[in-house]
């Protein structure tokens, strides 16, 4: 039976992009026994100083009898992992997953010329990917669309539109090109109900939380969710989701945030789930920025479900996570 006897926490700045940061949390057993997770929103690091020392000394079986677990989904993420951990578990099986492996998209965002856009879905299709997702935004959608789908007419395209949009005239017209889905294009519900009217492509909606997409279900707001673990309370709340978008016939693109290596492997073990059907966004964070061994990427278009090693699959390197965290805090 897990106790956890000891904590700590890590505050790191990663270094890539514009330097995001994030939250580790260790926790360990009194057999000794660790468990690591992560917060890729830093608007957590305060509260996880208040709430987390409310899991020690607290005996539990499973993750999922801690119903929401004080500090949120870092809290969460590690008592997933050392149960885990201490039962021989991977991640992937504890949650129902059972693929081994995953078709990864690749994600582009806005460049600087039609002709760099093209070279640069070029050299991803060489490394061996077979599906791309077009950042677009007003201004920056119909022309780079045309330019790719010209130059790779069989390559199956997404695009995300990020909630910049307002007018579903200037989404209809991707509709032509031949796109698999169309992620987040508006911020409200009701507006991407009537896109989904409008289009043949898969309007794929984000949500935060079972209520949400409860909702997005009953206002037929897409048919596809896009489903970021880091975005919900816990493990359990993510699970409960993809099973709500299963029963209602709606296809799962996973999507990872950005972090130091161990939400994308949380995020991995859920892309495992039978019902996470369309390629996963789980080739990010950069490989050399991870504190987990070994890291978290695609290869040939392809990533690995960790199966051989217990809990997130991945050993954490601890003496970079000292190196790099710019404060901590032990319990």
């Amino acid at each position: 039976m897990p106790r956890v006897r000891e904590l700590e926490v890590f505050r790191m700045t990663l270094p890539y992009g514009r330097r995001p940061e994030t939250v580790l949390v260790k926790i360990t057993d009194y057999g000794g026994m660790v468990g690591w997770g992560e917060a890729v929103d830093p608007a957590e690091a305060g509260p996880l100083e208040r709430a987390l020392p409310a899991l020690i000394g607290i005996d539990w079986e499973h993750p999922s009898e801690l119903g929401e677990i004080p500090g949120g989904a870092a809290g969460d993420m590690a008592c997933w992992d050392l149960w885990g951990r201490m039962n021989g578990v991977p991640l992937s099986h504890a949650l129902g997953g059972s693929r081994t492996s995953l078709i990864a998209t690749v994600r582009l965002s806005a460049d600087r010329s039609l002709e760099s856009m093209v070279a640069r879905v070029n050299r991803h299709l060489c490394a061996g990917y077979g599906h791309v997702t077009l950042d677009v935004h007003p201004g920056w959608d119909v022309e780079p669309l045309r330019a790719v789908r010209a130059a790779y007419p069989g390559l199956a395209i997404a695009v995300d539109g990020r909630g910049a949009y307002t007018e579903i005239a200037q989404l209809e017209a991707l509709d032509a090109y031949g796109v698999v889905a169309i992620e987040r294009p508006f911020k409200d519900l009701l507006t991407s109900a009537d896109l989904q009217d409008r289009v043949s492509a898969q309007v794929a909606v984000e949500v935060a939380s079972v209520a949400e997409l409860d909702e997005a279900v009953s206002l037929n707001a897409g048919r596809a969710l896009l489903l970021r673990p880091a975005k919900f309370g816990s493990l359990g709340a993510v699970r409960l989701a993809h099973d709500r978008a299963v029963e209602a016939g709606w296809d799962i693109v996973c999507a990872g945030g950005l972090g130091a290596g161990l939400a994308r492997a949380a995020t991995v073990a859920v892309a495992s789930l039978p019902g996470c059907s369309l390629p996963s966004d789980v080739a990010e964070p950069p490989k050399s920025a991870q504190v987990v061994l070994p890291p978290v990427g695609a290869s040939g278009g392809v990533v690995a479900v960790p199966l051989t090693q217990p809990g997130l699959g991945h050993t954490v390197d601890e003496d970079r996570v000292r190196r790099m965290a710019r404060a901590s805090f032990r319990v």
